[in-house]
């Protein structure tokens, strides 16, 4: 099935996906989701206490150090150091510029086979509403 794209023209289009991060030893629950945007030479990086869901309420989310761009082909796979298991959830591609890393806020386009959204950051929350704004 091809991927028609509606997201906002001259844009660049660059990779997301979200994975579920079972068994980090710093993480009281046992698992989060790490949401993994690219930029550049690796990718920006958010721990996510739930899945957001389409226009419900916003999750936590904390900002994580960059992660490898190998995040983004891979379906599942060992964290180093010991760190537990990723297992991907989703994956496409988004729109919209990323800020410098000492801006907490953000705001970007996701595409993919079953979702169109903004997901916005700001703060520690996160959220995800439909369709392109």
């Amino acid at each position: 099935m091809e991927l028609k794209l509606s997201l906002p023209k001259n844009k660049k289009q660059r990779r997301w996906v979200l994975l579920e991060h079972k068994g980090a030893p710093e993480d009281p629950l046992g698992i989060h989701y790490d949401l993994l945007l690219e930029d550049e030479g690796s990718c920006r990086t958010w721990r996510l206490s739930k899945i957001p869901t389409l226009d419900s309420i916003s999750v936590d989310a904390a900002p994580l150090p960059p992660h490898k761009l190998a995040w983004l082909e891979k379906k599942e796979g060992e964290v180093s150091g010991g760190r537990g298991t990723a297992k991907r959830v989703m994956a496409g591609i988004y729109t919209g510029d990323l800020p410098n890393m000492t801006v907490k806020n953000l705001r970007v386009f996701l595409k993919n086979e079953v979702l169109e959204g903004c997901l916005e950051i700001i703060g520690n929350r996160c959220h995800l509403t439909s369709g392109i704004q």
